[in-house]
């Protein structure tokens, strides 16, 4: 009885269908912003030149200025819900007004590159050339949200939220900058990224509209119905496939990257060279490590080169160059100075090692001391162990001292103490020890 209570109640939460507005207001509000004449023409155009400034500047804050009023969305919502309703009529009209808008909107952008004196391509420009499958979500999720705001009667400011979370300009005025610079692989990869943001919040607007009902105004013949589920599939699956392809590259470009970086920690010092530059490229999978300090032989590349295989980068290629060497300027006193130093800072490393795993040992000591003993002396329940300098004021030299501290839940009298503090003496080779029991 409480399950279905609370079935109930998430039904009642996730129900849309009391902010449902009036079918013939949602019609008339999807046909209207389906339309480029006017002011959406005009603010189209000025949102795309914004849009191209952002990304010419590497500006995120205009670049989302510019899918703020952008009304680019309306259209693909005209075309999903017009196939949901087969309203083809609608289809045809919407389909006209959209490529008209992207054309408008690769002449606005191409003719802003070709007129701007900055040509580099930033961080934001690159950004929208290579799509993958995390796009189609995002485009097919912000689409949901838009087709759903439209649908309501409490519209609030959602549809500017899915403009910045679809980003149907940027890619747009990168289509814009390939044309513009004869980058063409620029081109074809915003252009496909713009495809996909398409495709999926009209695929949105098809499935929300088809979930709320939104009424079949004509008749429409069985077969023309499933001719027109094929083409819907048929286009989803040829968008679909190579940005699956391409999500599963950028999964494997990010392994291969956070591998090289361990890998890169592991060889910062290599008997005597340091480490002075490193390039990772995950497209070409090379690792180029540039040393400084003495030459390099080549056994000791390859064993630079080896340890790559325990960070799964086997079939990654190491290059190691030489960027400087002490044996260039053995009677240089000013480079015989900086090896002592380097030497000593060695020592100095060698020694902090040492003590960092002697503490490691010291913390694994108080367990074994425990498993060692309580084979004599089951009584004892638990161990504390500590090392630490004694200070007293008759010596003005620190003692070496270890704590060791039993409790015990049964009596203590079965324990033989003198027995067992002389064992623990002997156990840590140290004769200043204090066993204390609780």
């Amino acid at each position: 009885m409480k399950k279905h209570s609370i079935i109930q109640k998430a039904i009642h939460y996730l129900n849309l269908e009391p902010e449902l507005d009036d079918f013939k207001k949602i019609h008339e509000s999807i046909v209207k912003d389906s339309i480029f004449k006017g002011t959406n023409l005009w603010i189209l155009v000025f949102a795309i030149i914004v849009a191209s400034i952002g990304l010419n500047m590497n500006s995120t804050a205009v670049i989302i200025g510019a899918m703020l009023i952008s009304p680019l969305m309306g259209p693909i919502n005209a075309i999903g819900y017009s196939i949901a309703t087969y309203n083809f009529e609608l289809f045809r009209q919407a389909l006209r007004n959209f490529s008209f808008a992207v054309f408008i909107s690769l002449v606005a952008s191409t003719f802003y590159f070709l007129l701007s004196p900055v040509s580099t391509a930033h961080s934001e420009l690159l950004a929208r050339t290579t799509p993958t499958i995390y796009d189609v979500l995002i485009a097919l999720f912000g689409g949901l949200a838009g087709i759903v705001a439209i649908s309501s009667k409490l519209k609030g400011n959602v549809i500017p939220g899915v403009a910045i979370a679809t980003a149907l300009m940027p890619p747009l005025c990168t289509a814009g900058y390939g044309l513009a610079t004869a980058q063409f692989s620029f081109f074809f990869g915003a252009f496909y990224l713009f495809t996909i943001n398409t495709v999926f919040m009209a695929l949105a607007s098809v499935i929300v509209s088809q979930a709320l009902k939104f009424p079949i105004t004509s008749i429409v013949d069985p077969s023309q119905k499933k001719r027109v589920n094929r083409w819907i599939s048929t286009v989803i699956v040829l968008v679909l496939l190579p940005s699956i392809y391409f999500g599963y590259g950028l999964v494997k470009k990010e392994r291969f990257s956070e591998n090289a970086k361990k890998y890169i920690l592991t060889v910062n010092v290599f008997e005597g060279n340091y480490l002075l530059k490193s390039e990772v490229n995950p497209d070409k999978k090379t690792i180029l490590l540039t040393y400084g300090g003495f030459n390099l032989s080549d056994e000791q590349k390859n064993q630079i080169i080896s340890k790559a295989e325990a960070f799964d980068l086997k079939d990654s290629k190491v290059e190691i160059n030489q960027g400087f060497s002490f044996s260039n300027f053995d009677n240089n006193p000013e480079v015989i100075m900086l090896r002592n130093e380097i030497s000593k800072l060695n020592r100095v490393l060698q020694k902090k090692d040492s003590i960092i795993n002697a503490v490691r040992v010291d913390n694994a000591l108080g367990k074994t001391i425990l498993h060692e003993v309580r084979t004599i002396y089951p009584e004892i329940e638990s161990c504390t162990y500590a090392f630490s300098n004694e200070y007293s004021k008759q010596d003005s030299v620190a003692k070496k001292s270890a704590i060791v501290l039993f409790t015990v839940q049964q009596d203590s009298s079965k324990i033989d103490k003198v027995k067992v503090s002389n064992w623990v003496k002997t156990r840590l080779g140290i004769n200043n020890v204090r066993v204390i029991y609780q």
